[in-house]
């Protein structure tokens, strides 16, 4: 195996760990990194989806006592019920509007340039949520009802534009909705289990005609790299919450994205699939 190859898979596999949780887009970064790597191409995205499975493995390795009780639980506590009846709403509109419109997206708005662009925006909604009041209605994703669950659904949804960031995505319109910060960025962890889960297993059956043996090497590394650093960032982000807001990685948004629009413009960076 290449060993460069093997560093690009590396690189790609840290930073698809460490940004997949936070609301700082991990799709987004994948973008700007494959493009700087020069690994944009079919078999580039066909690796992203395959260390994704990584990110997936470190929250269910994270919350593993609560996912065996509510599977061992499903069919005679209430509770496991609901929570799981929850994350299946919650994942309905992602699910249903990216068969939509999934392919006139990639078409268009996977690019650099509109994904510095989502950065931006996205940063400066982050701002307004946080500088709003927020009145508490949810300490836990327990609390949480069917309705409730739809609507955090709906705002996971605009993370099908790259750059918007899934997890950010979520754990915003948590706050919106009253979620404590803590019950926001775990439902967030929580949803991204059947939404992840069932976007990779679609991508590897869409994309099969790629799958090679001769690539086996560089998915190992990228799923390990990106496993680790997912737990990492996981277990870092809930200490983080517990006594600060999200400011910083609004400013990190509004920063890294002007960054990019600089370079592209200036021509300091050669964004060739901007």
């Amino acid at each position: 195996m290449d060993p460069i190859l093997l560093l690009k898979a590396l690189i790609l596999g840290l930073v698809e760990g460490f940004t997949e949780f936070l609301p700082i887009s991990s799709t987004g970064h994948l973008i700007l990194a494959g493009d700087l790597l020069d690994f944009n191409d079919e078999r580039g995205k066909l690796f992203e989806i395959v260390i994704q499975s990584g990110a997936i493995l470190a929250v269910c390795w994270e919350y593993r006592a609560r996912i065996i009780s509510v599977v061992s639980g499903l069919t005679r506590e209430r509770a496991a019920q609901r929570f799981t009846l929850n994350l299946f709403v919650a994942f309905l509109p992602l699910a249903v509007l990216g068969l939509l419109f999934g392919k006139a997206i990639k078409a268009n708005l996977f690019n650099p340039i509109a994904v510095a662009t989502t950065f931006i925006l996205g940063g400066f909604i982050i701002l307004w949520a946080e500088k709003r009041e927020h009145r508490i209605r949810f300490e836990t994703v327990d609390e949480l009802g069917l309705v409730d669950a739809f609507k955090l659904g709906l705002a996971q949804a605009l993370a099908l534009i790259p750059g918007t960031s899934r997890s950010g995505a979520t754990i915003i319109g948590g706050l919106f909705l009253g979620l404590s910060r803590k019950a926001a960025t775990e439902f967030s962890f929580f949803l991204a289990i059947p939404t992840l889960g069932a976007a990779t297993v679609y991508q590897l059956y869409k994309e099969r005609h790629l799958l090679s043996l001769d690539d086996l090497g560089m998915w190992v590394v990228g799923f390990i790299a990106a496993f680790v650093s997912a737990f990492l960032c996981v277990r870092w982000l809930l200490r983080y919450i517990s006594s600060h807001d999200f400011v910083p990685f609004a400013w990190y948004r509004i920063v890294f994205g002007l960054i990019v629009l600089g370079t592209a413009y200036s021509g300091v960076v050669d964004w060739s699939h901007g």
